[in-house]
């Protein structure tokens, strides 16, 4: 906005004055409360989800398929809900994930209290409909945000996170024994969490979405997309950093009993992981707006290389602790910059099929890298340190890809990268 001012009229001077956020500040405050409630129950369902896997499935080996049926939920609901919101705006994609939550909660405790574990997926499946509506919410903080508060609005609603992994183990405490069949009483809160929750996107103050015309642009296809070549290594660079977060996090509990140590053990280095992952969002936005993502996307990077090359060297608990937090740092980094770089990306009417697509393919990413953990842990080499050595060594051409590709990028000209 321009200012004219002046004491003559022969002298004027123009009066830049700095972009009001005070609106993508309050937006901001919605989103992150919205993470800290909403948040709760993924972290509560990701404790539990397992366990009550493998007290419903034939087979033990299916014990955690519906944590991946979760991910594969998010993975296979970005794409419309992202086009949803295009067309609708994101309050609506944003209640269609929190009734998903809801009713996929009330089924899971159905299934539960009938023992029927093929109906339990179909709960977990509609769980991941809330988990993919979430994933928007560091989409919808730029929204009404300037260029210089967009990195520093994504890392704050990413920092609700750190407050969801708080509260989500805490209520499986509280409602472990709520009712007589094991789990039920975790599913029924989840319920009122939805429903209490929701009530939050009535404040939220977004833009609606301009209506299509005959002049409106069409969007560049998934292939046009990717070809893009900032497009492309964001996305690379959002898929490794979140996918190998999740496949060394899935096998850390199974690495550390494995070899001596206690379930208590194992749930105090996750919970130093989970801290890791969301308390550098408090200044991870700052670092973007001073560095450049770019720069810290590399250095995200460069720490999960160092996370692999920590759990190398050793199985004691002070290796498994320095991997985790190192593993936290990482994805932090490299995810938040990745989204950072991604937003400067594209036109406005292709903001949908870009951010669908994005997370579309990241959560495909870290579907199949919660599948493979389990079989690179349980069945490479003779042992659990043999395991625990191919997890940490299979992040490595990954990273190499990622790497290469953010070095490539940087290189480019930026007319070309554009």
């Amino acid at each position: 906005m321009h200012r004219r001012a002046g004491g003559f009229s022969d002298f004027v001077m123009t009066i830049t004055l700095p972009p009001d956020d005070r609106t993508a500040k309050r937006n901001v405050a919605v989103l992150v409360a919205a993470q800290a409630i909403l948040g709760s129950q993924v972290t509560m369902i990701f404790v539990i989800g397992g366990l009550a896997g493998l007290m419903l499935a034939p087979n033990p080996c299916l014990a955690t398929l519906p944590i991946s049926m979760i991910v594969f939920g998010s993975m296979s609901t970005a794409p419309w809900l992202s086009q949803v919101m295009q067309v609708r705006g994101r309050k609506t994609g944003f209640f269609i994930g929190a009734i998903g939550g809801l009713i996929g909660s009330a089924i899971a405790a159905y299934a539960v209290s009938t023992a029927n574990f093929w109906l339990f997926l179909v709960g977990s499946y509609l769980t991941g409909t809330y988990m993919s509506a979430q994933g928007f919410y560091r989409f919808a903080a730029t929204d009404t945000a300037s260029d210089a508060f967009k990195p520093k609005a994504i890392s704050y609603v990413m920092a609700g996170g750190l407050i969801s992994a708080l509260i989500g183990p805490q209520l499986v405490k509280v409602t472990d024994d709520l009712t007589a069949v094991p789990f039920v009483g975790t599913y029924l809160v989840g319920m009122a969490i939805n429903l209490v929750g929701m009530s939050l996107f009535f404040l939220l103050d977004l833009p609606k979405p301009a209506p299509r015309t005959a002049q409106t642009p069409v969007s560049r296809s998934w292939g046009e997309l990717l070809r893009t070549p900032a497009i492309g290594v964001a996305v690379i660079c959002g898929m490794v950093s979140y996918a190998l977060m999740n496949l060394v996090m899935t096998s850390t509990p199974l690495a550390v009993v494995g070899c001596g140590f206690t379930k208590g053990n194992a749930a105090d280095i996750v919970s130093a992981h989970v801290l890791a992952m969301f308390a550098p969002s408090f200044f991870t936005g700052h670092l973007i707006a001073r560095f450049g993502a770019e720069k810290i996307v590399g250095t995200g990077l460069v720490i999960l290389a160092f996370a692999g090359v920590v759990g190398i060297m050793g199985v004691e608990l002070t290796n498994f602790y320095v991997a985790l937090v190192l593993l936290g740092i990482g994805w932090n980094f490299g995810f938040i910059g990745a989204t950072a770089m991604l937003t400067k990306t594209y036109a406005p009417h292709e903001r949908g099929r870009v951010q669908g697509m994005n997370d579309a393919i990241v959560f495909g990413c870290v579907t199949l890298a919660s599948l493979a953990s389990g079989g690179l842990m349980n069945c490479s080499g003779g042992d659990v340190v043999e395991g625990w050595t191919a997890v940490n060594l299979a992040m490595t051409p990954f990273l190499v890809l990622a790497g290469g590709a953010l070095i490539w990028l940087v290189m480019r000209p930026k007319s070309a990268a554009a």
